[in-house]
C-alpha cells in the first residue's frame, strides 16, 4: 500500500504495515456486478417503488421514468468509470474528489457518502422488518414483532461483514438469482401471453410520458432513488481482480444491466394488468396488486406466495450490500488518520479474513441505535424508519455523485491532460453532473409527498440541514487539519492501491 500525495510529499506513513489493507483479489466481476446490483435491490425497487410511481406520480410513465434515468446514469458513469481506471481506493467518492477538487472538498464528500450509507442499511432493515412481519402472519398466522426481524438482519449483516467480500458474494448471489427469477418469470410470462388484456402498448415506455402524469418529478425522483448504491462498485476496488478494467465493467453493466431491466418489469407489470386497471391496483389499499395480479394471472398463486418472501430476502440483500458499504467507508476513512483514534480502530482489517471487521461492527451499533430510537418513539418501521432514513441517505449520496462528476473534469485537466476526451472526460461528466443538481432539486421539491404519513416529520424537515451539517463539518475540520495538522493533512483521500497507483 502506498501513499500518493498528488500535489506535493508531506507526509509518510512510514512501512507498508501503517495502513491496514483489504484482503485482495477476494472478489471478480460478476461479485462486484452482484454487490452493486444488490444496494440496487431489484425487487424492493420494483415492489416498492413502482406502485407509488403509478398511483402519485407520472401514472403509466413509469417505465419511461426508469429509460430516462438509466441514460443520464449511464453518462453520469462514464466519467466515473473514466477516473476509476486512474485511482483505484476502497473511499471510492472520497478518493476521486479528493484528487480531483481537492482535500477538503474530498473529507465533506468522504463523510456526507459515509453518513448516506450509515442511514441506508437502519432504512432498509425497516423495510425488511416490514415484509417479513406481513409475510409471515399472512401465510402462516405467526405474528411477531418488527424489532425481532431487526435484530436477525443486524447480525446476518455484521457476520457477513466479519469474515470478508467472499462470504457476502457468496450469500447475496444466491438471494439475488431468486428475486430476479420470480420477477423475470412475470414479465417473460406477460410477454409471452401477448402483454395483457389489452395487449402490448407503447405508451408506459414513451420518454415523453416520463415527464407527464399526477407528479413527473416524484416519478423521475423515485426512479434515479432505485438506482442508489450502483457507485458502490468502486469501492470494492481494492478487493477485487484487475480493478483497472473490472471496476469500469462492472459499472456500466450494474447501471445498463438494471436499467433495461427494471424498465422492462414495470413494462409489463403495467401491461400484464391494463394501463388503466394498473393505475387503479397500484392505487387500491394493496398497491402490491400491481404486481401480484399478473403473477398470479399468468405465472401462478405459487408464484404470488414465493414473491412475498422474496421481498424479504431481497431487502436483506439490499441492506447487507449497503452495511459492507458503509463499513468500507468507515474504514477508508480511519485508516488515514482522520481522527488518530480510528488509524487502529476502524482503520483495522481483520488478520485472517482481511475484512473491516471493527468497522464493520461499529455500523451494526449505529444501526442498532438509530432502529431503537425509532422503536421507542414507536415509529412505523416502514413509513418511518424506512421512508425517513431513505430519503435523508438519497439526498446526501446524491449530492455526492454531482460534486464528483464535476471532479471529473478537474481531476484529467489538472493530472491527466493527454487522457482528455471531449464526451467521456468532460461533456458525459459536465451533463452528469448538471443531471445529478437537478435530481436533488425534485428530491427537495417532493420530500413532503415522498415521505407520505410523514410528511409533517421533524426528520424530515430536518433532512436538508442535516446534509449541510455534515458536509460543513467535513470542510471545517480539513481546514483545522490544513493548518494544525498539515501531515494528517496531506493522507486525505490519498491511499491507494500501489499496484494500481494513479499515473
Amino acid at each position: 500500500m502506498a501513499i500518493d500525495e498528488g500535489v506535493a510529499p508531506a507526509a509518510d506513513t512510514g512501512d507498508d504495515e501503517a495502513v491496514h489493507r483489504l484482503k485482495p483479489n477476494a472478489v471478480g466481476l460478476l461479485g462486484v456486478v452482484f454487490m452493486a446490483v444488490a444496494t440496487a435491490a431489484p425487487i424492493t425497487a420494483m415492489t416498492g417503488n413502482v406502485p407509488f410511481m403509478v398511483s402519485s406520480g407520472n401514472g403509466i410513465g413509469a417505465p419511461a421514468s426508469y429509460l430516462v434515468a438509466m441514460v443520464v446514469l449511464a453518462i453520469f458513469s462514464v466519467g466515473f468509470t473514466s477516473m476509476a481506471k486512474h485511482i483505484t481506493s476502497t473511499g471510492a467518492f472520497y478518493g476521486f474528489i479528493s484528487y480531483g477538487l481537492g482535500r477538503t472538498a474530498g473529507l465533506a464528500s468522504g463523510l456526507l457518502a459515509t453518513f448516506a450509507y450509515v442511514v441506508f442499511e437502519p432504512a432498509l432493515i425497516g423495510i425488511f422488518s416490514t415484509f417479513a412481519t406481513t409475510t409471515l402472519k399472512d401465510q402462516t398466522g405467526v405474528h411477531l414483532p418488527w424489532w425481532a426481524f431487526a435484530i436477525l438482519m443486524l447480525a446476518i449483516n455484521a457476520t457477513g461483514t466479519w469474515f470478508g467480500i467472499s462470504v457476502a458474494e457468496k450469500l447475496l448471489v444466491a438471494l439475488l438469482a431468486t428475486e430476479v427469477t420470480v420477477l423475470a418469470a412475470m414479465a417473460v410470462s406477460v410477454a409471452l401471453h401477448g402483454g395483457g388484456p389489452h395487449g402490448f402498448s407503447l405508451a408506459p415506455v414513451d420518454p415523453v410520458n416520463a415527464f407527464k402524469g399526477t407528479s413527473a418529478g416524484l416519478g423521475l425522483f423515485f426512479a434515479f432513488w432505485s438506482w442508489v448504491g450502483f457507485e458502490s462498485t468502486a469501492m470494492y476496488g481494492e478487493e477485487s481482480r484487475d480493478p483497472k478494467k473490472i471496476i469500469p465493467k462492472a459499472t456500466m453493466i450494474s447501471v445498463l444491466g438494471v436499467g433495461v431491466f427494471y424498465v422492462f418489469v414495470s413494462w409489463m407489470a403495467i401491461t400484464g394488468n391494463g394501463e388503466a386497471e394498473a393505475v387503479k391496483a397500484a392505487s387500491s389499499a394493496n398497491p402490491l396488486a400491481l404486481f401480484f395480479n399478473p403473477t398470479e394471472r399468468y405465472v401462478g398463486h405459487w408464484a404470488v406466495d414465493v414473491m412475498q418472501w422474496l421481498m424479504i430476502t431481497g431487502s436483506l440483500a439490499c441492506g447487507m450490500a449497503f452495511h459492507n458499504c458503509a463499513a468500507r467507508y468507515l474504514y477508508a476513512l480511519g485508516r488515514e488518520g482522520v481522527l488518530p483514534s480510528l488509524k487502529n480502530t476502524v482503520g483495522r482489517t481483520h488478520a485472517r479474513h482481511g475484512s473491516p471487521h471493527i468497522a464493520g461492527l461499529v455500523q451494526t451499533v449505529v444501526s442498532a441505535v438509530l432502529i431503537a430510537a425509532f422503536w421507542i418513539a414507536g415509529k412505523d418501521p416502514y413509513n418511518a424508519l424506512y421512508v425517513l432514513l431513505a430519503i435523508l441517505g438519497t439526498m446526501a449520496i446524491l449530492i455526492v455523485q454531482a460534486v464528483c462528476s464535476f471532479a471529473v473534469l478537474v481531476y484529467f485537466r489538472r493530472h491527466h491532460p493527454e487522457s482528455r476526451h471531449w464526451f467521456r472526460t468532460f461533456t458525459a461528466p459536465l451533463i452528469g453532473g448538471i443531471a445529478m443538481l437537478g435530481v436533488v432539486v425534485l428530491l427537495v421539491s417532493n420530500m413532503g409527498v415522498a415521505a407520505g404519513t410523514e410528511s409533517g416529520s421533524l426528520l424530515l424537515k430536518a433532512t436538508p440541514w442535516l446534509v449541510a451539517l455534515v458536509a460543513a463539518t467535513g470542510v471545517g475540520y480539513a481546514q483545522y487539519l490544513k493548518h494544525r495538522a498539515p501531515e494528517r493533512y496531506a493522507l486525505l483521500g490519498r491511499t491507494v492501491l500501489e499496484e494500481t497507483k494513479e499515473r
